[in-house]
């Protein structure tokens, strides 16, 4: 691609850290950082070199010199953030989840289609060279009739209340934090759930600490998914199909391996992924691409998806007794 977009960060936390040095690693232009403080947007600009560092998000947006943005605030900060960039004209990619519930999402995405410009879910995982091979495999018949998908998503977190993990008021907890990635892996494959099952643990924060959820689908496939910011699981998914399952090693939702395993137990393929960094540039790859392309709506993650799945957050949320300050 000749033609890259200068990308601006908004906020300067851990996951920002994570992206922007994907980005330089993989040769894209991070023109500008946005900060509360001059302060953290300097030392942000200095640890990645980055032209320019502004002490407001405002003027981060406002800066004629960036084409997108990329917003990694806390959950309930998304929308409003990610709205300040649309307002300005820019093209946005919002960390996942993309907003705090499917209002929110859908409020930014008619933003977007009214001011013209692309807004996408960070879902990194979607972009993944293994996650591409494994909907090749599916698409090809390889595991022939796909009946169940199986996947965890479980860490031993922070036990600390004013933790981000724990605290309702920045959206804390492991369903909208970890959860997101298994229940994206089960719509990208499987698309909507015609029904939804979900039970849940609490911490004294009333942060959700555990989420179990099962999907059912037209046809009867079955998708099953554990969130828990508590404890440590293997991190492993499958999927599973009438002639031979997909197997994905730890940390499954990261660049890793997997195996095509036929139903006698006969491997049929092994992959292995190999990325420059952490992977996380293969998302940005994607934004330009779509800008490019003057598709302004998605394909692989298309941003009517990411609202549907926001609704299926929110249906779990209503089952397990699960809400946010101000909601």
């Amino acid at each position: 691609m000749t033609d890259r977009l200068r990308w601006g960060i908004l906020a300067t936390g851990g996951i920002a850290r994570l992206f922007t040095n994907d980005l330089k690693l993989n040769g894209f232009t991070v023109q500008a950082v946005g900060s509360r403080s001059q302060q953290s947007a300097d030392a942000f600009a200095a640890e990645f070199e980055i032209p320019t560092a502004h002490g407001s998000y405002e003027a981060l947006v406002a800066d004629p010199d960036v084409d997108v943005i990329y917003v990694s605030t806390p959950h309930p900060m998304h929308a409003s953030n990610a709205m300040l960039a649309l307002e300005a004209g820019k093209h946005v990619l919002i960390e996942k989840p993309f907003a705090v519930n499917a209002g929110e999402a859908q409020a930014i995405a008619d933003l977007a289609r009214a001011k013209g410009v692309l807004v996408l879910e960070a879902m990194w995982t979607r972009y993944l060279p293994h996650m591409v091979r494994i909907r090749e495999i599916i698409a090809a018949g390889t595991l022939g009739e796909v009946r169940t998908l199986m996947a965890d998503h479980t860490q031993l977190l922070s036990d600390d209340p004013t933790h981000r993990i724990n605290a309702l008021e920045l959206g804390g907890g492991a369903l909208l934090d970890l959860g997101i990635y298994p229940i994206s892996f089960a719509w990208d494959l499987f698309g909507e759930p015609v029904t939804v099952q979900a039970t849940a643990t609490f911490k004294g924060t009333g942060a959700d600490a555990q989420v179990a959820t099962v999907f059912g689908y037209e046809g009867g496939r079955v998708a099953s998914t554990l969130s828990a910011s508590d404890t440590k699981g293997p991190n492993v998914a499958s999927v599973l199909g009438t002639l031979a399952r997909i197997d994905i090693d730890e940390v499954w939702y990261t660049p890793t391996s997997f195996r095509v395993v036929a139903a006698d137990g006969t491997v049929i393929e092994e992959y292995s992924s190999e990325v420059v960094g952490r992977g996380m540039h293969f998302q940005a790859e994607a934004v330009e691409r779509l800008v490019a392309e003057g598709n302004l709506t998605g394909d692989v993650l298309p941003i009517d998806e990411t609202v549907a799945i926001l609704g299926t957050l929110d249906a779990i949320r209503g089952q397990i007794g699960l809400r946010y300050p101000g909601e």
